[in-house]
């Protein structure tokens, strides 16, 4: 099978990615989360855009998921990125995250889920990690279903 020429992943991955945006968008715009909706947002924490305290890329050096539930402020959104205010441990921190960056987002509520493809080998995945731990969350199992997008397009190439 013949190499598309048209770059059909990258455009799936930025319009999915662009899901995420429209979700916080609608969030910050009204003030907080709708009923019990609350998110779960993977992201590579050495990505270019990404802007984090260098206490929390020493403690996640690849890959960090953070709690949009019930303590969090300043959530601001643009068509690039978001930036939020987390605490860890106490300490308050603001985290700016390009949609770029991203690599899972799940909303437990609805069990609505999307994965993203994070590095240029589709057939490596990404690396096992600790929560991030923002301080007053409570962990939800993630259970699978029929709400789950998985983007992973795994290019066939002749031997």
């Amino acid at each position: 099978m013949p190499d598309s020429l048209i770059p059909y992943d990258e455009i799936v991955q930025e319009a999915l990615r662009a899901v995420v945006g429209r979700v916080l968008g609608s969030v910050a715009e009204s003030g907080g989360l709708p009923g019990e909706h609350h998110f779960y947002i993977t992201f590579k924490t050495q990505a270019p855009g990404v802007d984090i305290p260098q206490r929390l890329i020493e403690r996640f050096p690849d890959e960090m998921t953070i709690v949009l539930q019930n303590r969090y402020w300043d959530l601001t959104v643009d068509d690039r990125r978001f930036s939020v205010g987390l605490s860890f441990n106490q300490v308050p921190s603001k985290l700016v995250i390009p949609y770029s960056a991203v690599t899972g987002f799940h909303d437990p509520a609805v069990n609505f889920e999307l994965r993203f493809q994070a590095t240029e080998d589709p057939g490596s995945g990404p690396e096992p990690h600790d929560e991030a731990e923002n301080d007053a969350v409570v962990a939800t199992p993630v259970e699978e279903g029929s709400n789950v997008v998985a983007v992973d397009f795994k290019r066939k190439r002749g031997d």
